[in-house]
């Protein structure tokens, strides 16, 4: 049991009816988990809001609201705390609940467009080939020095967030890395935590299904660099031409890394093949199994984080040469008919052209290239011609397909996706919109040498359809249909 007014330690408070010296079970936002003695934050989502289910919490014996406007009717045996805002405060009353764990380990924040579950999973490597207890909060996975928890959101919940730190500073744990979205930032979840150290990868068209505009995209990134403190550092991709925005206001150690530009951390691409990249980074060489322009600046922000985070520079590359590239970031297998088949997450203008042109530039030229993409359902439609555009520019044939639809109809989606086909394009695009029947399709459209991108879901092992998830793994289907092929 906790007392209320140690929880709301730092919370910016407009008014409280009723005593704040009573005990506390536990804290809770959703009101169907709410018991008795706990405490009901009532937050404004974007489909529902907790200031609606004040008096079922209370039923379910809530013995303190959190709200940011009193209810006309309230309840004498229950304490009212009227806030600013309540996802603020809930971020305060979450860190103060679980005895401030952020600051008993080095968190680092990676954010950023694209490129932050490969830095973040990658720098968890590192330093566990290093020999620290390390956690990580990413898209992927959650993990505990050597326990793995299911993720569900890129940045979970105040609560999530703390919980799980507070289980990693139990277990010995000195170093957590975690991916810091624009959701996250803008609903004040990493609002109370103390980071050591941000990382920015680079900013492209995204969630602006979300964000009104880019700059406000741009700005909600920004605003996590502008609150880290003198004591961390920020290490910033200045070749990205947002690179030099993140720094302009942070008090934090102002550090950069680049391909193109003079940078604290630079590096040079000296080979580039499907096996991994040779890089010249500052004065080294180092061969690491990641493959792609986009992953040599990964490697960068991995290295010079982990030189700030007290690695010596050398044994970093050594530990950089070692690791293992992130599930769904650019996976491959090649069939025992000689078909390469690659699986990346792309699911951003950027990532997909991105990964397309470090295809290209890789292969042959003898070959073909066929991908294998669809565009998300409920989320920022504008990027849907693109991705399309993108698609057929860059390959030999492209086939668009679903990805997840959730509550759209997939006809619809691939409609809109079609719109960006160019049509001297047209003879080289597919549309089916069952995925496995695509990826299929493109398998046995695919020779020996080909090359198939299946671009999209990466490491998610389901499919949204209709609300409804399905199993749906892409590199289990494109191994199975390829192995079916070749027998």
């Amino acid at each position: 049991m906790k007392v209320l007014k140690d929880i709301l330690y730092k919370v910016a408070i407009e008014s409280v009816k009723g005593s704040t010296d009573i005990a506390i079970s536990k804290i809770e936002f959703d009101s169907r988990k709410v018991e008795a003695n706990d405490i009901f934050v009532a937050i404004r989502g974007s489909l529902s809001d907790g200031h609606d289910y004040i008096e079922k919490a209370i039923e379910l014996g809530a013995k303190a609201i959190i709200c940011d406007t009193l209810p006309e009717n309230t309840a004498s045996e229950v304490t009212y705390v009227q806030v600013k805002d309540t996802n603020t405060a809930l971020a305060f009353m979450a860190a103060n609940y679980f005895e401030d764990p952020s600051a008993k380990l080095k968190l680092v924040g990676v954010t950023g467009t694209n490129g932050k579950t490969t830095i973040a999973s990658l720098l968890f490597q590192l330093f566990q080939k290093a020999g620290f207890k390390v956690g990580l909060l990413s898209t992927v996975k959650i993990v505990v020095d050597q326990t793995e928890y299911p993720a569900t959101h890129t940045t979970p919940d105040s609560l999530t967030i703390n919980h799980y730190l507070n289980e990693m500073v139990e277990a010995g744990v000195t170093h957590c890395f975690m991916e810091v979205s624009s959701h996250g930032i803008h609903q004040k979840r990493t609002e109370a935590l103390h980071f050591v150290g941000g990382i920015f990868t680079n900013l492209s068209h995204d969630h602006l299904d979300y964000h009104p505009t880019f700059a406000e995209y741009r700005d909600v990134k920004k605003s996590f660099f502008d609150s880290l403190p003198k004591s961390a550092f920020v290490i910033s991709n200045i070749d990205d031409k947002n690179g030099s925005v993140m720094l302009q206001n942070t008090a934090a150690k102002k550090l950069t890394y680049a391909l193109k530009s003079y940078a604290d951390y630079r590096a040079q691409i000296l080979e580039s093949q499907l096996s991994g990249l040779l890089l010249k980074v500052n004065d080294n060489e180092v061969w690491v199994k990641l493959i792609g322009t986009f992953n040599a600046y990964n490697v960068l922000a991995i290295y010079g984080t982990a030189v700030e985070l007290g690695i010596d520079s050398l044994e970093a590359l050594r530990l950089l040469s070692d690791l293992e590239s992130v599930s769904g970031r650019f996976q491959y297998i090649v069939s025992d008919g000689g078909i390469t088949a690659v699986v990346d997450y792309a699911h951003t203008p950027d990532a997909l052209e991105n990964v397309l042109k470090t295809i290209n530039d890789i292969r042959t030229k003898n070959e073909q290239l066929i991908t294998v993409v669809g565009c998300g359902g409920n989320r920022d439609k504008t990027k849907r011609p693109i991705m399309a555009k993108i698609a057929s520019d860059l390959s030999d044939k492209a086939v668009l397909t679903s990805d997840n639809p959730r509550n759209e109809d997939p006809e619809v989606i691939l409609d809109e996706m079609e719109q960006g086909v160019e049509p001297h394009n047209y003879k080289k695009m597919l549309r089916i919109t069952d995925r496995k029947q695509a990826i299929k399709t493109a398998c046995q459209l695919a020779q020996p040498k080909d090359i198939i991108l299946i671009a999209g879901k990466g490491h998610e092992t389901y499919q949204e359809i209709n609300g409804v998830r399905h199993h749906f793994d892409d590199m289990e289907t494109v191994k199975e249909i390829l192995e079916q092929l070749n027998k």
